[in-house]
């Protein structure tokens, strides 16, 4: 079960690296990131890894208070309007080179633990 879990986690950590890419360009990319991020850091606490939880909740956290403090009248979270207006374009771009850094890590720990689980099975 170990092993499957961890398999999970990696195919997800793949497309939030992908998405992580096209992040800041194609905002309709905020809510499939967030739902797979959201489901990684539930399996993990599930399957009582607890390292991985906590590591991945300040990052789930930020996405469900970034998707839910969005101001009403804005397309989304990335809206290009406000970006572009209020000079925020470095900061989105520092956040998501950031995000991309962390799911590179997540990338490599999910394929250590999957071939420690496989080799324990």
């Amino acid at each position: 079960m170990e092993a499957v879990v961890f398999v999970f986690s990696l195919l997800d950590c793949c497309a939030l690296i992908f998405l992580s890419v096209y992040f800041v360009s194609l905002p309709k990319w905020v809510l499939p990131e967030l739902v797979g991020h959201t489901i990684v850091t539930v399996l993990m606490l599930i399957s009582l890894h607890w390292f991985i939880f906590l590591l991945n909740l300040p990052v789930a956290t930020w996405n469900i208070y970034r998707f839910i403090m969005v101001p009403s009248g804005n397309m989304g979270v990335f809206d290009p309007t406000e970006i572009h207006n209020r000079g925020q374009l470095k900061s989105h771009m520092k956040e998501a080179m950031i995000k991309l850094g962390f799911h590179l890590l997540c990338f490599f720990m999910y394929l250590y633990s999957m071939i420690l689980a496989l080799i324990n099975d």
